[in-house]
């Protein structure tokens, strides 16, 4: 196996393959604090791709209510016993993973540590929802942050991995990684069904379609991609929690990226279980409310300070307008400054796409309109 380096452990690991970065990365920031579960983002990825025969229980995007929601049923929990769970510790002053990844505890003959969901495991996408931990005794009261009842949606699509565990597992080398904007695709052409990508996906979301006999899986809707716009989920969310873009490596960050500045830079966007290895490219802004233990296992170590940086954007301008470009238009924002109380956000060639205020301009008209010559009265 080779020897790779993934920033997001602090340390270089073993893969199948030798580092390949592809010219720019496809990369996402979603805000778990914003998302309300509506699953218009589920139902937009189920319309436009995933409506054919052999693909009903196929859901390439999902929102599960944490912690007790998966699909497939305890997919990451699963996995959390084989690895038994994570181990962080600090060199100068960085943190660095000291447990191993899937890759690196892999048995003998196998490529990834990995297991194979049963058909039932995708039978209940809903389990869990709004269930909460703890509860509310005799009227008690809710203060933020609390340890008594919490939940949280937890958005999820393909993470479009750096090293990809389904590209590391598949025999048949039908999955790859597009070398000009790194999404990961199957090459239907190639694929014979074997499902080692279903099993070695930790994240499980690659899919086997029995009516054609070949894997499937989210493609980021590629086709927006090319033409500078969002992916379906993305551009659907009522939530406004999405941010689509492309990221650099720390070292090549730069400021005026929205994904570089929200992850390398403020620290506030985290990756999905970062210990497995994968080094994926789907970031959490982490909820505020939850308890920490819970949050740092599923984010890793810079839990604390990510939500430290959150809830002081308030008073810092530049975080406060740049979440206020999440949603605000289709196309993807490859830069953006803050100008006066404004946000603008612009395509890679700096035009602008849209300017969004900080706050909403308030309009009071006056109770009686002269040129309509009516009494205007609030309804209820």
């Amino acid at each position: 196996m080779a020897r790779v380096k993934n920033w997001q452990l602090g340390r270089e690991m073993s893969y199948w393959y030798p580092e390949s970065r592809p010219q720019k990365q496809f990369a996402a920031v979603f805000d778990t604090n914003k998302c309300i579960a509506c699953q218009t983002c589920t139902l937009a990825c189920k319309t436009t791709w995933t409506s054919g025969k052999g693909q009903e229980y196929m859901l390439w995007n999902n929102v599960e209510t944490k912690p007790y929601g998966s699909y497939p049923l305890a997919w990451d929990l699963n996995l959390l016993s084989l690895l038994d769970g994570q181990n962080w510790g600090e060199e100068d002053g960085k943190p660095v993973y000291k447990g191993s990844t899937i890759f690196e505890s892999a048995p003998a003959g196998e490529r990834v540590m990995a297991w194979r969901p049963d058909e039932e495991d995708y039978a209940y996408p809903n389990v869990g929802e709004d269930d909460c931990a703890g509860g509310i005794e005799h009227g008690a009261s809710i203060e933020i942050p609390h340890q008594m009842a919490w939940f949280y949606y937890l958005a999820r699509i393909c993470n479009h991995c750096t090293y990809p565990a389904c590209l590391a597992s598949c025999p048949r080398g039908s999955i790859y990684k597009r070398p000009e904007d790194g999404i990961v695709l199957v090459d239907q052409g190639r694929c014979r069904g074997y499902q080692e990508c279903v099993r070695g996906c930790p994240y499980k979301k690659v899919f086997f379609n029995p009516m054609t006999a070949t894997s499937e899986k989210c493609i980021a809707c590629y086709p927006k991609i090319e033409q500078g716009l969002s992916p379906q989920c993305f551009a659907n969310c009522i939530g406004k929690i999405r941010m689509a873009g492309f990221i650099n490596t720390p070292d090549k960050a730069q400021a005026d990226n929205p994904i570089d500045y929200l992850v390398h830079i403020k620290k506030v966007a985290l990756p999905l279980y970062p210990q497995f290895g994968l080094e994926p490219n789907v970031y959490y802004i982490p909820p505020i409310h939850v308890p920490t233990a819970f949050t740092k296992q599923m984010f890793g170590p810079g839990v604390d300070k990510a939500v430290e940086v959150y809830r002081n954007a308030p008073n810092d301008q530049d975080l406060t307008s740049l979440l206020g470009l999440f949603g605000s238009t289709e196309a993807i924002v490859r830069k953006w400054k803050r100008v006066g109380e404004k946000a603008i956000g612009m395509d890679e060639n700096g035009k602008e796409l849209v300017d969004v205020p900080f706050k909403e301009p308030v309009h009071i008209r006056p109770a009686y309109d002269k040129l309509h010559q009516i009494t205007r009265t609030n309804c209820p």
